[in-house]
């Protein structure tokens, strides 16, 4: 089985070809084609590749969606004071399907 270990949105995600991922907001239309050019390393046929060897692999893949994560709650709180605060946040993602490791 191959895989690739890529780098996006400052967090790193190990991926095969078919899979959907959510990944951090990319500023991309659903339905178009990315291409994740931070590649860190390679496996296939057991073998690891990192460094120089995959200096010019590419990871290709499609934009599925845009969507949103699960709420949650920020609450901040001060003892005796009288000062309490709720906010909530939804993270944006977007949801990619791996198409091919190009190495």
């Amino acid at each position: 089985m191959t895989y690739a270990i890529i780098a996006t949105g400052g967090k790193q995600y190990k991926v095969v070809e078919n899979q959907e991922i959510f990944v951090e907001k990319l500023d991309a239309e659903v339905g178009s084609s990315i291409t994740f050019d931070r590649v860190i390393a390679i496996s296939s046929d057991g073998n690891l590749n990192v460094g120089e060897a995959v200096a010019n692999a590419t990871v290709s893949a499609t934009v599925e969606d845009q969507v949103r994560g699960k709420k949650i709650i920020v609450y901040k709180y001060k003892r005796k004071t009288g000062y309490h605060k709720k906010n909530g946040h939804r993270q944006a993602y977007t949801k990619v399907k791996i198409n091919k490791i190009n190495e």
